[in-house]
């Protein structure tokens, strides 16, 4: 056995070779949540190759390699008895950037190919460097080799494929652009594995044992700790007994660590990572040689900061009520990124450089930076370096709070000025990005700032988002939108458009089964409400396209001053962001799928014509050919650019898995919506979720004297407009979940409830998993949602195969027809189906499949 630290490239480049996975693995599992990661840890080696930083690769794992019983002196073939998740991840991100860059580069493309996925010579199945297992195989070579067909999309190979297709296309973001290449060698050459090359008759399953069975970890300040305290000989108990122990009482141990990480960037260094902290400081103390003193000021320091630090964890703690009231909002907002130049502003109020009052007026610049920011949808993928780099960066020639206003309107921090704020106000989805909290801190801060004279107690009142025209119109709303559209639209793009911007979305506490009826059964509960808000919707007669624009221009105006604005305009091109999240979102278009230019408008927060103009006059955008009419017909305006040149639009569409009806349109049920877009790009962070994004993994509480359960509070809506038999039909299901052995768990939506089909326990994210939601209808018929989004992070529906089995038994349905390329995302189908007998019959048999499944789930 030999056993030596290597690159990808190294491993898998030079002469033909290739590593087979024995027909014994299991297939290729790796979910969003380890690409995340991965992805992650490329970006920051791809950083430090742009600072010419040549330490501090990242370990990735190990690669236990035996040799193949088909191996020839001319060909070598390993078996990869440990490590395929890691080497076909791989695999699949250098084919993304392939495809990603063939048509500007096809030199480097054809490179990429010929240095890591293939064997340029070898035909058949030795044409591939990597020969996954035999289930993997048809989608892995569709990836390596093309093209693409139905038997070869879907599963965890394509979502891997499709994920880095997208993060590139994200990678490109004007707030931080990353080189292509960059991510290439980060990728070839700072991802470091250990290969365990075996000799035949070893045993390589004891190997792998042996290389996974290693205890448990000891953090960074436990190193660190160990470091200090061992170099004090004579002054260890008095430091331990006076700094650190209370020290270590104060704070957990990842807390410590986060704290002994800020001090190095409080000290200068800003560019060290949190998993770095150790080496960095010990070669602090290397460097200077430190002595016992030395070491013991560090300590004590690091003691007083400790109390710093307290504040920005348990807000309660800060005595100056301005300064609280801004840690609280940003402890709310969620905003841990930005601890470094929190810790800066009190240190230095501590050191007496400022009082106070700038302390909280510096806060409220980096509140505003976030909120306009989130607004304004600019991402959050360089917010750690912007924080991190503000001890270093402040100017040291103005006072630090006006230092800090300075360096955060830098034109590369693309904090947004008023002008962009107010567009993004009245035009963009606000409800679609952004966390569920900070959405609601936007709305509590805008209607703090009415200043009403009895003001809300937002830490007792229940409040959620409520969309004011509902986001299951009836035929009254829609009626009313027919008469304000504009040429070209019809009342149904209007109402995407419109429906989550923040001119129709506000907070409510009121329990109320009309939240999608018309607007005149709506008046009387916001005029009774206490948030003044709500009661200048009450006083309009109507609630329309003009209504909804107007309310975004008073609500932008309070915006502007509420956050304040940078020193200056940020000087960037603002369409080409929106026109990034438009690439990125058509690169993770689903087999089998399509979209309008009103969904993708709408989903930008742009014009269907721009949208147009845009995809007929940039080259090089994956899928654009994908984007349809309304009607799902290829415009008539659609040319494909000289780059582009693809051929019949329409031969490529089928080719996709797209379906044409008689009349010669796409299939509308492959369409996508705006809102199906907006969930392509989110990213599952295995809570159940209500509309208004509550906790809902808790088991339903039963309601007091006189007090509505949410079970009841659910039929009591679903009851408001769907037929009785449908309600029976609904009761029948959850009974039957129940006899199955599941539980239902119930929205605590204050407007409208939900019902979920819950196996395993209560409460924490990721800890259940349920395959349907049931949502009432509110004047359009209540639905039943698909949670295939959620399902595929769950064990054991991360095999695509499942979840392709129980797409088939739904569809087994009469009146429903999922369409596969909806296989990553929530679809639905209306509950009235389960008024059939035979639908009820169907569905429970689909219900049991999907609880025996689950159950196995440890012996599969």
């Amino acid at each position: 056995m030999q056993a030596k630290e290597t690159l990808f490239a190294d491993l898998v480049q030079g002469r033909a070779q290739q590593f087979q996975v024995p027909l014994y693995q299991r297939t290729y599992s790796w979910t969003e949540k380890q690409l995340r990661q991965l992805w992650t840890d490329i970006l920051e080696q791809a950083e430090l190759l742009e600072r010419g930083e040549k330490a501090n690769t990242h370990f990735l794992g190990s690669v236990v390699l035996a040799p193949s019983p088909q191996n020839e002196a001319v060909f070598p073939r390993w078996l990869v008895v440990d490590g395929q998740q890691r080497l076909t991840t791989l695999s699949l991100a250098l084919a993304a950037i392939r495809d990603h860059i063939r048509d500007a580069e096809p030199g480097d493309a054809e490179r990429i190919d010929e240095q890591y996925l293939i064997n340029k010579w070898k035909s058949g199945s030795d044409h591939f460097r990597l020969l996954p297992t035999q289930a993997d195989r048809p989608q892995f070579a569709a990836h390596v080799r093309g093209p693409l067909t139905d038997l070869a999309v879907g599963g965890s190979v394509a979502v891997a494929y499709t994920f880095f297709r997208r993060k590139l296309v994200e990678a490109a973001d004007p707030a931080a652009p990353q080189d292509v290449f960059r991510i290439e060698q980060a990728i070839t050459s700072r991802l470091t594995l250990v290969a365990v090359t075996a000799e035949r008759g070893d045993n390589v399953h004891r190997i792998f044992e042996s290389l996974n069975n290693t205890g448990l970890k000891l953090s960074q300040a436990d190193l660190l700790r160990n470091y200090l305290f061992m170099k004090l000989h004579t002054r260890g108990e008095h430091v331990y007994e006076t700094y650190w122990l209370p020290l270590q009482d104060s704070l957990s141990n990842e807390e410590l660590e986060q704290l002994m990480w800020l001090q190095l960037v409080l000290d200068g260094d800003d560019r060290v990572r949190r998993q770095d902290l150790y080496a960095a400081q010990q070669q602090r103390f290397e460097r200077g040689e430190a002595s016992e003193t030395e070491i013991e000021a560090y300590i004590r320091e690091l003691h007083r900061r400790a109390a710093l630090f307290r504040r920005l964890l348990h807000p309660k703690e800060e005595p100056d009520p301005s300064v609280r009231a801004h840690l609280r909002q940003l402890d709310a907002w969620q905003a841990q990124v930005t601890y470094p130049a929190l810790m800066l502003l009190l240190d230095r109020r501590e050191r007496g450089e400022l009082d106070s009052s700038d302390t909280a007026r510096a806060m409220s610049y980096i509140e505003s930076f976030l909120v306009r920011r989130m607004i304004c949808r600019v991402p959050t993928n360089n917010l750690n370096r912007i924080f991190q780099a503000v001890p270093g960066q402040l100017p040291l020639d103005v006072p630090v709070a006006d230092g800090l206003h300075q360096l955060l309107s830098a034109a590369n921090r693309f904090w947004p000025d008023d002008t962009e704020l107010r567009e993004k106000i009245q035009k963009a989805p606000f409800y679609q990005f952004g966390r569920s909290q900070q959405r609601k801190m936007v709305l509590q801060r805008l209607e703090e700032s009415y200043e009403h004279p009895e003001p809300v107690d937002f830490a007792a009142a229940q409040l959620t988002v409520e969309h004011v025209m509902p986001q299951s119109p009836g035929d009254e709303w829609l009626r009313m939108l027919g008469e304000e559209t504009a040429d070209g639209e019809s009342a149904e793009d209007l109402h995407s458009r419109l429906q989550h911007t923040l001119g129709n979305l506000t907070l409510t506490a009121v329990n109320s089964e009309l939240s999608n009826h018309p607007f005149e059964r709506k008046q009387g509960l916001l005029q009774g409400s206490h948030l003044e808000m709500n009661r200048r919707i009450a006083t309009t007669e109507r609630w329309g396209a003009k209504e909804i624009l107007a309310r975004a221009g008073e609500l932008a105006d309070r915006a502007i001053a509420l956050w304040p604005a940078p020193l200056r305009g940020v000087g960037r091109a603002e369409r080409s962001r929106d026109w990034q999240l438009a690439h990125q979102v058509l690169a993770a278009l689903p087999h089998g799928t399509w979209t309008s230019y009103g969904d993708l408008a709408a989903f930008l927060g742009s014009g269907a014509q721009a949208v147009g103009n845009h995809l007929a006059s940039t080259p090089g955008v994956a899928n654009a050919y994908r984007v349809l009419t309304s009607e799902g017909k290829v415009s008539e305006g659609f040319r494909w650019t000289p780059e582009d040149e693809g051929g019949d639009v329409r031969s490529r569409l089928i080719a996709d898995g797209v379906r044409f009806t008689v009349n010669g349109a796409a299939d509308p049920a492959q369409r996508l919506t705006a809102d199906d877009l907006a969930v392509l790009v989110a990213e599952d962070d295995g809570q159940a979720e209500g509309e208004d994004g509550e906790d809902t993994t808790q088991r339903t509480p039963g309601g007091g004297q006189g007090e509505e359960t949410r079970a009841g509070k659910f039929f009591r809506q679903l009851a408001a407009d769907d037929s009785r038999e449908t309600v029976e039909a609904v009761r029948a299901l959850l009974t039957r979940w129940e006899e199955l052995g599941g539980w239902i768990g119930h929205g605590a939506g204050q407007v409208t409830t939900s019902a979920f089909l819950m196996l395993g326990e209560a409460g924490g994210p990721g800890r259940g998993i349920w395959p349907l939601t049931l949502y009432p209808g509110g004047g359009r018929g209540g639905t039943a949602e698909v949670v295939f989004q959620h399902l595929a992070a769950r064990e054991p529906f991360t095999d695509r195969t499942l979840r392709v089995e129980f797409l088939r038994r739904l569809n087994e349905l009469e009146g429903v027809d999922i369409p596969e390329g909806k296989l990553e995302l929530r679809p639905n189908f209306r509950l009235s189906v389960l008024e059939k007998d035979r639908n009820r019959q169907l569905l429970a048999e689909a219900l049991a499949w999907f609880r025996e499944c689950w159950e196995s789930r440890e012996t599969a």
